[in-house]
């Protein structure tokens, strides 16, 4: 995949940017879109081997990682929402791969963990994903990596606000509408 540099020449559009944004946005949205599809299906294969979806073997491998952690973080690590993240670790117990305690410190929090046979088949799994990522990253040489984590650190800011005002108006719009009818 190549990105066309934009030239000293470039065409001024309205937005201040050159006429070459659209063709840089365009390709960086394929990379994007290309990395989170194949992580995607290299997870669900493996999962599949495993008898498992690709978001309990994420969360066999983060705790494994981590150790126990709340549902609320739990959720937060997986940008995914609390609802969905409390109905995989409903399913892991009562397969028996993860339990919930009481922290010992805050007895309101309860804490997602693994049980011996969810560390075992952790264990077992590989993260191939990862460790494609891992290599990638580690052929940029350091400042590479620091500004790709500077960068991906604003983008994934940038989004969550989009992502949050795009949810406030739609639920102010099905609000006017509940009111309407």
């Amino acid at each position: 995949m190549t990105n066309p540099e934009p030239s000293s020449d470039a065409v001024a559009t309205p937005k201040g940017g050159s006429a070459h944004a659209d063709e840089d946005i365009a390709r960086i949205v394929e990379a994007i879109v290309y990395l989170y599809t194949e992580s995607r299906r290299v997870t669900k294969e493996l999962a599949r081997a495993f008898g498992l979806t690709g978001p309990q073997v994420t969360v066999l491998k983060m705790l494994e990682g981590i150790g126990g952690l709340s549902l609320s973080d739990l959720s937060a690590r997986m940008s995914a929402r609390n609802s969905t993240v409390t109905g995989i670790a409903d399913r892991m117990e009562r397969d028996g791969l993860v339990e919930r305690k009481r922290d010992e410190d805050d007895r309101r929090i309860v804490r997602i963990r693994l049980t011996d046979e969810g560390r075992a088949l952790a264990s077992e799994i590989p993260v191939e994903s990862m460790e494609v990522f891992g290599a990638a990253l580690r052929a940029l040489d350091h400042e590479e990596r620091r500004s790709l984590r500077r960068i991906l650190r604003r983008l994934s800011d940038q989004v969550a606000e989009l992502v949050e005002t795009k949810e406030t108006e739609l639920r102010q719009r099905q609000a006017e509408q509940g009111d309407g009818a």
